[in-house]
């Protein structure tokens, strides 16, 4: 599988040198276009400005964990075939377990290299691709929505996550 190089991608880390090393290592890759947030809060904002083709969030950040911010994403309709890979030095099978029911695309447990997210990357496309083509293939008449989001357009979580621009 090909990665599309000029998707727009998202890292979400607390730390800026975890920021720096997946930005290096999306460059190996050839995507260019890599921006930052340094909270689960901030990915949110910048979500709300931009669609981003892929994710990746570290685990435990505050308030706004990692998880938390995966949770939002997959409860919103605009979002939430997002392709989000969660990188974390989390192993625990529990916290495997939660992100893999809270829609996670791939689990990636620090450290790992450029190699390692490709593979992930193209797994998860893979697995988004065959979710929407059994999708359209159960539908009779895909529907289409009359009017196209601006870039007003206000997102909106559900539970405590809302993200006012």
């Amino acid at each position: 599988m090909t990665i599309d190089r000029f998707m727009p991608v998202l890292v979400v880390d607390d730390h800026g040198t975890m920021i720096k090393i997946v930005r290096s290592q999306l460059r190996q890759l050839g995507l260019a276009d890599v921006d930052e947030a340094n909270s689960g809060a901030e990915a949110l904002t910048k979500l709300c400005a931009r669609r981003y083709g892929l994710i990746f969030s570290d685990w435990h950040m505050e308030p706004l964990s990692g998880l938390d911010l995966l949770i939002a994403i997959r409860g919103d309709v605009r979002l939430k075939q997002t392709p989000f890979i969660m990188v974390t030095g989390e192993s625990r099978p529990e916290n495997v377990i939660a992100a893999k029911k809270a829609g996670v695309s791939g689990y990636i447990v620090k450290p790992f290299n450029a190699q390692m997210l490709k593979v992930k990357i193209e797994a998860a496309f893979a697995t988004r691709a065959k979710a929407l083509g059994e999708r359209q293939a159960m539908s009779v008449s895909p529907s289409r929505r009359s009017s196209e989001a601006s870039d007003t357009t206000q997102l909106r979580f559900p539970g405590r996550f809302t993200s006012d621009s």
